[in-house]
């Protein structure tokens, strides 16, 4: 991202990334394991190429105002052998979903299959995060998010439906396959850091409080974002994030009066239908013949979703990793306890 003016970036080794968030996220009151899980998943964005989704989704976490509400043990509410209903207890969502992905895939493990509810939490990050850890246990996973309101309806200009991304696991002989997509034609964290920074966005792609195409970030946080498809196709985009909140529905008699967020595991084994080695070659063989598949003029290489994040993972595991000097210098605030960052 840019704005005409040369900003200062700072590389980081993947070492020194992680020591920085962990130090941020004790510094504002996450025990040793909590301030793990949540710089191991945005460290984990920032590797896969999502720099919004990466190091400035802390400041992000620690901006929120449910940040500063008080926090309870997540806590079972309604069970059966294959599902369950948990409260996140208001704790930010990467720790809540982390744990309910880990609540799935041991119910799964005992039952065959499992579906797993979540309410009341927040910020749960990518969806692919918790996908790709139930594919590497061997599961076959589905997970859905209603979110708070930030996109219009097909045609409207209120916000009235979340981002809602939808995402899917799949293990294979290789690397799981995982597909990742939200609904919204510019995902809110992206839409939050170059609120942060002062940098632009696309156009067409969120209207300003006056209902009109914006470019603006900070107009746009006060307004809606479009759904994704663009003028003509934007109801595909609309129908998925409203079949997305049904879904979400299914948490209304726990989460908080008036809230919205729900999130939705599924998982099941692939031995319920043929062994499990059979299938990660079925699905392998599939993979390998859509990449040898003829392909139109100028196109070098059929990717297959996820295939470039795996890559740019793999490089930049390597390499390390660039942010901006003020998220940096923010971060190295929140590790000291001051939440007053000045990012």
């Amino acid at each position: 991202m840019a704005d005409g003016a040369t900003r200062a970036r700072i590389r980081l080794t993947v070492a020194a990334a992680r020591a920085l968030g962990e130090a941020a996220m004790r510094g504002v009151g996450y025990d040793a394991d909590e301030a793990h899980i949540l710089t191991d998943h945005v460290l984990d964005a920032a590797l896969c190429g999502y720099e919004y989704s990466g190091l400035p989704k802390l400041l992000n976490v620690v901006d929120a105002p449910d940040f500063r509400l008080p926090r309870r043990p997540l806590a079972v509410l309604r069970e059966s052998g294959a599902t369950a209903v948990i409260d996140g207890g208001n704790n930010t969502g990467m720790i809540a979903a982390y744990r309910a992905a880990e609540a799935t895939i041991a119910r799964a493990e005992a039952n065959g299959l499992a579906l797993v509810c979540l309410a009341n939490t927040w910020m749960t990050g990518r969806s692919a995060y918790y996908c790709e850890m139930i594919a590497r246990a061997g599961l076959v996973a589905i997970h859905t998010v209603a979110s708070p309101p930030a996109v219009a309806a097909f045609g409207g200009t209120q916000a009235v439906l979340g981002t809602n991304p939808i995402a899917f696991g799949f293990p294979t002989a290789a690397e799981p396959l995982v597909i990742d997509m939200g609904t919204s034609a510019l995902m809110a964290t992206d839409l939050q850091l170059r609120a942060r920074l002062g940098t632009p966005i696309p156009d067409g792609v969120a209207l300003g409080p006056d209902g009109r195409t914006t470019t603006d970030a900070r107009a746009a946080q006060h307004g809606a974002l479009l759904p994704f498809g663009g003028p003509e196709g934007g109801y595909k985009g609309f129908g998925l994030a409203l079949a997305m909140d049904a879904l979400g529905a299914l948490t209304a008699g726990v989460r908080d009066p008036g809230g919205t967020s729900s999130y939705l595991f599924i998982a099941f084994k692939p031995d319920l239908f043929l062994s499990p080695d059979e299938y990660r070659r079925e699905v392998t063989r599939r993979i390998d013949m859509i990449k040898a598949s003829p392909r139109q003029a100028g196109v070098t290489e059929i990717r297959i979703p996820g295939e470039r994040s795996s890559r740019t993972r793999a490089r930049l595991t390597r390499e390390g990793i660039e942010i901006d000097r003020r998220i940096h210098d923010a971060l190295g605030r929140l590790a000291t306890g001051n939440l007053d960052h000045g990012a």
